[in-house]
């Protein structure tokens, strides 16, 4: 199976959900430029380099990676694909610098085209994790973002004319909160983790004051998580200490599932298709990258347990961002779909399929 050397380390990687551009997907990355070498240079803020990477995949029999375009923009920590399917594709970056960009995707030009530069935050404090509202269902509105910061604050991002602008932002964990992502099924609800070692829950209806609900029960930080688009009430939740766990979101204190990842989780995707609603892909950090399967899931809150259905070892560095491809994924439970995946030293990107 191909793969791509993405120059700068590599931590961030998002399929085009869009019928129009489902061969095309897109790759961040994060360079901390090294500081002065100079002992009596005077001290200055760390400098973070990326680069949004655009490509395409070319199917004859074998795919090949065919990369479209480089946008240079501050190291990014995440970027996520807009779903509705009456506008053009659009990618949202979270990046280094306080900023989000919207990016959409040109078919004819077959490139992305910067929308909008929305400031979150001051140049000093990074975004760190961002989520579309309407992920589960195409739609037709664009939908709201979540932001994390790394100052501890989330932004919520709501519709504002054609653009989107910050419309509240308040504090929501006393570390970094590395992941904040919307409840698909009830898009009143943000769920929040992070190194506080706290899983929260916010309704934009009641203000932002305190999380409806808390969960401390965690031995190392929350990194990520995802509310799972076909099964309702049921939210993935991973974590430095290698654990996955299922939550019922109504009763979010004790998990339904777990399963052992092997190494810190640093992020989690529920198959794009109904047909394979079970199974999860997991960025492992030290330890690859790996397909969860839970048997059961359907049946919460009974006990389910998760098992590895594939890991994929072809990384040598820090297991960071992978995606399914969402092109001929609804044929049948055993179609063996597109995945990418990229890790951070190694600067390298990685299609297989599983």
């Amino acid at each position: 199976m191909p793969e791509v050397d993405t120059v700068y380390p590599a931590d961030a990687l998002e399929f085009c959900p869009h019928p129009a551009a489902q061969d095309i997907f897109v790759c961040g990355t994060y360079k901390l430029d090294d500081a002065s070498e100079d002992p009596a240079a005077a001290p200055s803020p760390q400098h973070r380099r990326g680069q949004c990477l655009v490509f395409a995949v070319e199917d004859a029999g074998e795919p090949k990676i065919v990369k479209l375009q480089e946008i240079d923009l501050p190291a990014i920590p995440d970027m996520k694909c807009h779903r509705s399917e009456s506008n053009n594709p659009l990618l949202g970056v979270a990046n280094s610098e306080g900023r989000v960009t919207l990016h959409e995707w040109e078919s004819n030009e077959r490139n992305l085209r910067q929308l909008a530069d929305i400031e979150c935050a001051s140049s000093d404090i990074l975004c760190l994790s961002l989520d579309w509202s309407n992920r589960r269902y195409t739609g037709t509105g664009t939908g709201s973002l979540v932001v994390s910061l790394s100052n501890g604050q989330l932004a919520l991002l709501q519709p504002d004319d054609q653009n989107l602008a910050v419309t509240q932002l308040w504090h929501a964990h006393d570390y970094e909160p590395w992941i904040a992502a919307w409840d698909y099924w009830n898009t009143n609800l943000i769920y929040s983790g992070g190194d506080d070692l706290q899983l929260k829950c916010w309704d934009i209806r009641e203000g932002f004051s305190k999380p409806v609900f808390l969960n401390r029960r965690f031995e190392a930080g929350v990194t990520t998580l995802q509310s799972n688009p076909h099964r309702e009430h049921l939210i993935v939740v991973g974590s430095y200490d290698t654990s996955v766990r299922l939550y019922d979101s109504r009763k979010a204190v004790a998990p339904v599932g777990t399963a052992d990842a092997g190494g810190g989780v640093w992020r989690v995707k529920w198959h794009p298709s109904p047909l394979r609603a079970d199974d999860l892909l997991v960025a492992c950090m030290h330890d690859g990258f790996k397909i969860l399967h839970f048997d059961g899931a359907d049946k919460a809150p009974m006990q389910i347990q998760g098992t590895v259905a594939k890991r994929f070892d072809d990384h040598q560095s820090l297991a960071y961002g992978a995606d399914w491809s969402y092109a001929r994924t609804t044929t049948n439970k055993t179609d063996r779909t597109l995945i990418g995946s990229c890790s951070f030293y190694d600067h390298k990107l990685c299609l297989w399929r599983g």
